[in-house]
């Protein structure tokens, strides 16, 4: 572990520094909800925690402060202002919030609360101090870096409803398809809107001679709530239980704790698919730093590392509102005579105006490298997946994000999820960057990354598992594995290059099919979550011969609409599974001249199925779950035309994965033999 460089590069320096930033007096305005509240009392200290570093070449800062959110002209001002003392360039700066929801307002317009005016000002040579505390605390060091799986911490808190259980906005239009919190197995949602960003990362920083100086971690989770005045939340436990076990092991009080927010934009503790179990804020932060401890134990701490900083503005759009909306807007806020919003319509109609007077945003991104491992910076609140997007393609082995850094632009949601609205859609300041914020500011970052590093970024390819690597070993004539990160195109895992493309709403990288044998770990499988949209793609040639296979997770009940879902149509016939009536749940197929043919099994809502639709000229069969027992079976004359085109999942409401086309009808123990290899 080292640098790029390291013959480049001298000595490491490193500093670290503590300033307390607990308001002095009370109430103080308090934000992170809908509404504007007020704290009057500190459950426990605020602090602006800093660490410096410096190889010679390079001197750069990075301070993590115990709020909600920080706009960017304060942490512009604060930048300047430590330029002029310390001599460090503001751009090798970088300021981040941790998301606590349980500290004093700096921002106006976050949602219905205004900055806390008193507040802003006693902020700002906080932040001020903590930088010049430390650079003036550089000293030789040595450093090691890590990053752990804390996926039982963290679970997606967004989840997609069913189609008729669509919820309304603040605007009173039934747009509301996935939301926040949807309560512990909830029968109205479906299943979660996007992946978790599990990893518990961290750099470490100690003197020449071994002692402890600082930890950096950066972990995905929201916030936990609960606090009755102002809290650092379990950013805060755990940096004190971090501080009380590497300071207590080696005597040394100077060690500063540090826990930024990383990619935590739609995850919670909580994991909703399953049933609520009770944690507390102590042992849940605790047990992170059981996960760090044991890594750090490994962790080969080098002196002779390289560092580099790299800093892009540029400014985004964002989605301002139509008239209609804006009439609708005056109207309300006329009505409120200048009083606070007291309800979500009043909350929106306040931002409405907010976007139609300040129409762009700049946007701050910055990536630092030390030694082999990146730090990217988003001002943003970051979905999971976006930050795995940055992880998968850095240049840098081991990276992660920062997120809230530099400024607060509000929520960035993947393209895809906009569509599917909720909270973190409606146009706020806090939510309303223009549509094609994400990709922008993903490539932003990666370019970022690349230029600091030196080298270009990873081709991401989901992991090949035993079904997988059995599929491709058939020879399939196209194979979708429908592992993507996003976008509307789907790839071709075979050299044929038949690729497919997604049409309507649907949701990215969710948990696959369950390859236990999979030597890529439980994160290999991922899959698409059909949300009223679907995938399409042409057959080519197949002749009178194929076979399609797939798997998918039904999320809805069987008897809950006349068909529960359309999983394959392709060369005239149409394979689904049958809704309310008396076959409920079983597999279905039909075309023109062929009567409806019903299968005997009763499809199980909620996990995954494996289904085989085989043509061999006028013989058609349906296989489920590799059992060598048909499902259906019958002879009936089909037009090789209508096989040019596959749709797969029209209607269906829930997760597919693993779509292969053969271009041969393949036989029961074919089918057998690739199923064998997922047991």
């Amino acid at each position: 572990m080292g640098g790029l460089d390291p013959a480049s590069a001298e000595e490491l320096r490193a500093g670290a520094s503590l300033v307390d930033i607990t308001p002095l007096e009370f109430p103080v305005i308090r934000n992170g909800s809908f509404l504007e509240g007020q704290i009057t009392l500190a459950t426990e200290k605020l602090h602006a925690r800093c660490l410096a570093l410096d190889d010679g070449d390079t001197r750069l800062a990075m301070v993590v402060v115990d709020s909600c959110m920080i706009p960017r002209t304060l942490c512009d001002a604060a930048k300047a202002l430590a330029e002029r003392t310390t001599g460090l360039a503001k751009d090798r700066i970088l300021i981040s919030a941790t998301h606590t929801h349980s500290a004093p307002s700096v921002m106006n317009f976050c949602l219905g609360s205004r900055a806390d005016p008193g507040y802003t000002a006693f902020l700002l040579p906080k932040l001020v101090r903590a930088i010049e505390l430390a650079v003036t605390n550089l000293r030789p060091a040595e450093a090691a870096w890590a990053s752990v799986d804390a996926g039982d911490y963290t679970h997606c808190r967004r989840w997609i409803t069913r189609a008729d259980a669509m919820q309304e906005d603040p605007f009173g239009e039934r747009t509301v398809r996935a939301m926040m919190h949807p309560g512990y197995q909830s029968p109205r949602f479906v299943g979660p809107s996007g992946p978790a960003d599990p990893w518990l990362s961290f750099l470490s920083v100690r003197t020449i001679d071994g002692s402890p100086l600082a930890l950096l971690g950066n972990f995905s989770m929201h916030y936990f709530s609960g606090h009755a005045g102002a809290s650092a939340d379990y950013f805060g436990v755990f940096c004190r239980e971090l501080a009380g076990r590497l300071a207590a092991a080696d005597d040394n009080e100077n060690f500063v704790g540090i826990l930024s927010q990383g990619t935590s934009g739609d995850l919670w503790w909580a994991d909703y698919a399953r049933p609520k179990i009770e944690r507390d804020i102590k042992s849940y932060a605790s047990e992170l730093v059981d996960l760090v401890m044991e890594a750090y134990g490994r962790a080969n701490h080098e002196s002779d590392i390289s560092l580099a900083m790299a800093e892009k503005r540029f400014v985004l759009g964002r989605r301002t509102p139509d008239e209609k909306r804006l009439a609708w807007a005056r109207e309300m806020l006329q009505g409120m005579a200048g009083r606070r919003p007291k309800n979500r319509p009043e909350v929106y109609a306040e931002q409405a105006i907010y976007l139609h007077e300040n129409p762009t945003e700049e946007v701050v991104l910055q990536a630092i490298r030390v030694g082999e491992l990146g730090i990217a910076a988003m001002p943003n609140e970051v979905y999971a997946l976006t930050g795995l997007k940055v992880r998968y393609q850095s240049p840098l082995a081991t990276t992660f994000t920062v997120s809230l850094a530099n400024g607060a632009a509000g929520y960035i949601p993947p393209p895809e999820q906009h569509a599917l609205g909720g909270y973190n859609t409606w146009p706020a300041r806090t939510a309303g960057l223009e549509v094609e914020a994400e990709p922008k500011i993903v490539e932003g970052v990666l370019t970022l990354l690349e230029e600091v590093s030196g080298r270009p970024r990873r081709l991401y390819v989901e992991p090949k598992g035993a079904y997988a690597t059995a599929v491709l070993a058939s020879e399939p004539h196209f194979y979708w594995r429908l592992g993507e990160l996003g976008g509307r195109h789907l790839l071709d895992a075979t050299p044929h290059a038949r690729h497919g493309k997604v049409v309507g709403d649907v949701a990215f990288y969710l948990s696959g099919i369950d390859d236990a044998a999979s030597s890529a770990g439980k994160y290999a499988s991922r899959c698409l979550h059909l949300a009223g949209g679907h995938l399409s793609g042409e057959m080519g040639q197949t002749g009178d011969q194929s076979t399609v296979t797939l798997w998918f997770w039904n999320g809805i009940p069987n008897d809950l609409q006349a068909t529960t879902g359309v999983l394959v149509e392709a060369g005239g016939l149409t394979l689904g599974i049958a809704g309310k009536g008396e076959h409920a749940g079983r597999l279905f197929v039909s075309g023109e001249g062929l009567d409806l043919l019903h299968g005997e099994s009763v499809i199980e809502q909620g996990r995954w199925h494996h289904v085989a639709l085989v043509r061999d000229a006028s013989r058609i069969r349906a296989y489920l779950d590799g059992s060598p027992e048909v499902e259906i079976d019958e002879t009936l004359e089909l037009s090789e035309e209508k096989g040019r085109v596959i749709t797969v999942g029209r209607g269906f409401q829930g997760k597919v994965d693993e779509v292969a086309v053969y271009d041969r009808s393949l036989s029961v123990e074919a089918l057998g033999t690739l199923l064998q290899q997922r047991k």
